[in-house]
This record gives C-alpha cells, sequence and structure tokens, in this order.
C-alpha cells in the first residue's frame, strides 16, 4: 500500500455500509492493470469508546516480538488474500524481516481459543505519529463482531504510545465495509488518490 505523512483539512465524504467506489471502466484500464483508489482515513484525539463487555469466546492479544518471517507471511497471506493485499509478497525474506522485527514496528495477534483469529501492526516509525499499516482478520473469524473489538483495541493500543495523530488507508479492493467500520471507530477521510497497478494475479509469488 502507499504511503503518507500529510493530513489534508479538506475531508473526503463517503456513505457507510455500502460499496464505495465505481468500477473503473474497461476502457480507462489497460491489460494487465488495475484501477487502485486509495482512501487516507486520520484521528487527531484519543477516541473515548463505551465499555466493551466480556465476550464469550477465551480471547487474547499478544503482541509477537520480532514474529519469524513465516509466522508473519502466514498471516498477512491468510487475512490478505481475499482483498488482494500483495506488496509484502513481493519482498524478500530478508526486506521483509527488517520491517517486521523493528523496534518500533508493532503486531498484535488476535487470538480466539487459541487460534490465530487476526493481527494489527502499528508503525510508530515517524516521530508522533503511528499509522495502523495492516489490519484484519482471518476469514473464518468475520462476521462474529470480532473486527470491530480488534479495531478498538488496536486503536487505544495506538493512542497509548502518545502520538499526535494516527492514521489507516484502505482501498476499493478491501472489504466494502472497512471504510464505515474505521469511520464508526472515530477516522475521518481526508483524502484520496487513484493510481494504476499491475494486477497481481498476474504474478506469480
Amino acid at each position: 500500500m502507499p504511503r503518507d505523512s500529510e493530513s489534508s483539512q479538506t475531508p473526503v465524504t463517503l456513505f457507510r455500509g455500502a460499496r464505495q467506489f465505481e468500477p473503473a471502466a474497461p476502457e480507462d484500464v489497460p491489460p494487465g492493470k488495475l484501477k487502485m483508489v486509495i482512501t487516507y482515513l486520520e484521528m487527531s484525539k484519543e477516541p473515548r469508546y463505551p465499555h466493551q463487555s466480556q465476550r464469550a469466546e477465551n480471547i487474547s492479544i499478544l503482541r509477537t516480538r520480532e514474529p519469524t518471517v513465516s509466522f508473519y507471511r502466514y498471516l498477512y497471506n491468510t487475512v490478505g488474500e481475499p482483498w488482494l493485499w500483495y506488496e509484502r509478497r513481493q519482498l524478500s525474506d530478508q526486506s521483509l524481516k527488517k520491517i517486521i522485527q523493528h523496534s518500533k514496528v508493532k503486531i498484535y495477534v488476535l487470538y480466539v481459543n487459541g487460534t490465530p483469529a487476526g493481527y494489527s501492526e502499528l508503525d510508530c516509525r515517524r516521530k508522533k505519529e503511528i499509522e495502523l499499516a495492516y489490519f484484519g482478520l482471518i476469514p473464518e473469524f468475520i462476521g462474529r463482531g470480532l473486527g470491530s473489538y480488534f479495531l478498538r483495541w488496536s486503536v487505544e493500543k495506538a493512542w497509548s504510545e502518545e502520538p499526535k495523530r494516527v492514521w489507516v488507508h484502505s482501498c476499493n479492493f478491501d472489504s466494502p465495509h472497512a471504510i464505515a467500520t474505521y469511520q464508526k471507530a472515530g477516522f475521518e477521510a481526508y483524502r484520496q488518490e487513484e493510481k494504476l497497478i499491475d494486477d497481481p494475479n498476474g504474478s506469480v509469488f
């Protein structure tokens, strides 16, 4: 996914609960390319969430310190498969290791009854801001209310680092509910951009 570090004073209005972008017309996209529409969202103050009731499942959230590349790839590939996550697949093991084992990149794994159910990745490498770089659930755990629960936990964890800004981005290949979920958690959309990317489905990872 693309990077960003500057906020905008011009908000982007998006409708909740519906796929947020129209598909690109075929004539607009050359063969072998895909049109990506990226939405950036941010919050500049810590939200005050209502108390989350205890869930029936046995839930734990643990930081994985210096995760192995193989474990990280399992999380990334399994969570991201339905949503065309591709960038980290293209990294060498050594390049990926430098990112995920950085002391200011904090990866938290959600476990349900002892089974990994999703993960969030907080990138704290920029001074006074934190990017929720990756967030998602393993497909078998979607639709059980875990996403909102884990997202709020991740946002609270980010703000515990006392940044001035927390931000995230999503795109038209993510879940159609992703942006609405981020908005409900307190993020506000402030910028959109479009780009053409090589179709990852035509690549061998």
